[in-house]
């Protein structure tokens, strides 16, 4: 077997794995792997061909890794304002209960409102900061 039919079928492999694992590093790899089969073409000897596909495969991990890193971590989807359209909204509440809760009219319907950080329950005006339930979380505005 010719030395980029291994590597073809590595990056193959290693496609496969992907979409039955869904990581995205998978296709990384593949892409040394390919990197590796275009340098035995060229005609490259196996140490070279191993250390493109190291170079190309761990490279582009790394690359993506850091990617990943500097977007950092995204909300939950009870404060993700892509999933819940409430989050950032301003709504205004009248008066709070004893247990902390209030009761308020949004969107149509009466919702529950929770304060978020333990702060003194105050009349007036607060954006809403996660959804839990049916459930408000704010804070005030």
């Amino acid at each position: 077997m010719a030395d980029s039919t291994f590597w073809w079928l590595l990056a193959g492999a290693c496609i496969v794995l992907e979409l039955l694992t869904g990581t995205f590093y998978l296709l990384m790899l593949a892409l040394g792997f390919v990197a590796a089969a275009l340098a035995a073409y060229l005609g490259l000897a196996l140490t070279g061909q191993v250390a493109t596909a190291a170079i190309a495969g761990g490279g582009a991990v790394a690359i993506w890794y850091a990617v990943r890193s500097a977007r950092g971590r995204r909300a939950g989807a009870t404060a993700n304002p892509d999933m819940n359209l409430d989050i950032g909204e301003v709504l205004s509440v009248d008066s709070w209960n004893a247990d902390g809760t209030a009761s308020v009219h949004y969107r149509g319907a009466r919702w529950t409102v929770v304060q978020r950080a333990a702060q003194p329950p105050v009349a007036g005006i607060y954006r809403v900061v996660g959804v839990v339930g049916n459930r408000l979380m704010v804070d005030k505005a």
